[in-house]
């Protein structure tokens, strides 16, 4: 498979690796530095771009991309806010997957956050709160893996409307601490407290692999698909 890179930093590169390693071929690396090369017949010729950049420059991407017929993997986080125009242009042609993490071990925490919430809905004498920390590059906060988690809580727990980050919780509020700190790859804790008890439930990244691998996976799944995509359609859990 072809593959073109859209962000060309440290995950970029680990995508790299990993999809070499996997018997793909590189096209295609594209970078602030070379944005002229979406024109190229080698941006053109990828079966799919990965896409790991900046939440301000996200949107111009997926549009050159479409522009040029390639289908997008993006990890990219901060620009959910336009997420209805992607959805459109994707019932236009155009292909996205989309994840807010595409670790393996995060899509199934995802899935036990869920259940635990479900569960949590009976019990209204436990509040629960979020903690997330990252690397001190990551310029968005809170995470878009701690805004799934969130939407998964507030998904079913009736007592919790919204979340907020930064700021004390109102009622009905899910709050969230984010930290950002040296090079942490990616910390995540939900914690349910009552007056007598705490659980808590945590992934903690080990590196930049996982998701790395998670997004060379999806690229190989998204090749023969259209439309927009998430880890729901390629995980069946």
């Amino acid at each position: 498979m072809k593959i073109a890179l859209i962000g060309y930093g440290k995950m970029g590169k680990t995508i790299e690796k990993i999809a070499i390693a996997r018997g793909h071929e590189i096209v295609a690396r594209i970078d602030k530095d070379n944005q002229e090369d979406f024109d190229s017949a080698e941006f053109r010729s990828a079966d799919v771009a990965i896409e790991f950049s900046m939440p301000q420059s996200a949107m111009d991407n997926f549009r050159k991309a479409f522009a040029a017929g390639v289908k997008v993997v993006s990890g990219t986080t901060g620009w959910l806010e336009n997420m209805p125009e992607v959805k459109e242009a994707c019932k236009n042609g155009n292909t996205l997957f989309y994840s807010s993490n595409y670790s393996l071990g995060v899509n199934i925490f995802f899935a036990v956050n869920k259940y635990l919430a479900k569960i949590m809905e009976e019990f209204d004498n436990y509040d629960v709160r979020m903690e997330e920390t990252h690397h001190i590059h990551k310029l968005d906060a809170p995470s878009g893996t701690a805004i799934t988690l969130a939407e998964g809580i507030i998904e079913n727990i009736s007592r919790k409307e919204s979340w907020v980050e930064g700021v004390e919780p109102k009622d009905k509020e899910l709050g969230i601490t984010s930290f950002r700190r040296d090079e942490v790859p990616g910390i995540h804790t939900i914690i349910y407290e009552s007056d007598v008890d705490t659980i808590t439930i945590t992934h903690d990244a080990k590196s930049r692999a996982g998701f790395a691998l998670g997004a060379v996976i999806a690229a190989e799944f998204t090749k023969d698909k259209t439309g927009f995509l998430t880890m729901q359609d390629m995980l069946k859990f």
